[in-house]
């Protein structure tokens, strides 16, 4: 009896860690990432960050993904822990000065900020294994469409 006690209880705390979480809809997160500055951020589309995200998390924001070297990614741009954010266990550099479980909720302007941080290191989209798989180099015109959002058309890319 006691063991299903501590179990609902478990249950409960996980429940509510991920009761502000979010799986976005495309053109709704088009619409927020356009809001927050990222059309033509260091030369990449609306198009490149929403690409990225699909491939990356499905545009959840409570996605965690595991990797071999005991860091984790986190998040709707899964921000890796050894470089990006601080959860706690894995040795990290923590550039974006945050806490790992910041960026699971539903409020993504923090890891907006962070992938803004990501894009501007030297290794720029490429910091992403999914964006240089799917993303770079194809039309990205189709994860735009019936977005409403303004697409700015910049033909080079910022790498530095």
């Amino acid at each position: 009896m006691q063991f299903s006690g501590i179990v609902i209880v478990i249950l409960a705390i996980l429940m509510a860690a991920n009761v502000d979480a979010k799986i976005y809809e495309r053109c709704e997160l088009a619409k927020k990432l356009e809001k927050a500055g990222l059309n033509s951020y260091r030369g990449y589309s609306i198009g490149d960050w929403l690409c990225m995200a699909h491939y990356e998390s499905g545009f959840d924001t409570s996605f965690v993904d595991h990797n071999p070297d005991g860091s984790s990614e986190y998040g709707i741009f899964q921000l890796n822990s050894a470089w990006w954010c601080d959860n706690g266990i894995t040795p990290t550099k923590n550039f974006c000065h945050m806490d790992c479980h910041d960026l699971l909720n539903r409020h993504i302007l923090d890891d907006i900020m962070c992938a803004k941080q990501v894009v501007s290191s030297k290794n720029s989209m490429d910091a992403w294994d999914s964006w240089s798989q799917h993303c770079a180099g194809h039309d990205l015109s189709e994860w735009l469409k019936g977005c409403d959002v303004y697409v700015k058309i910049d033909s080079k890319k910022i790498n530095s």
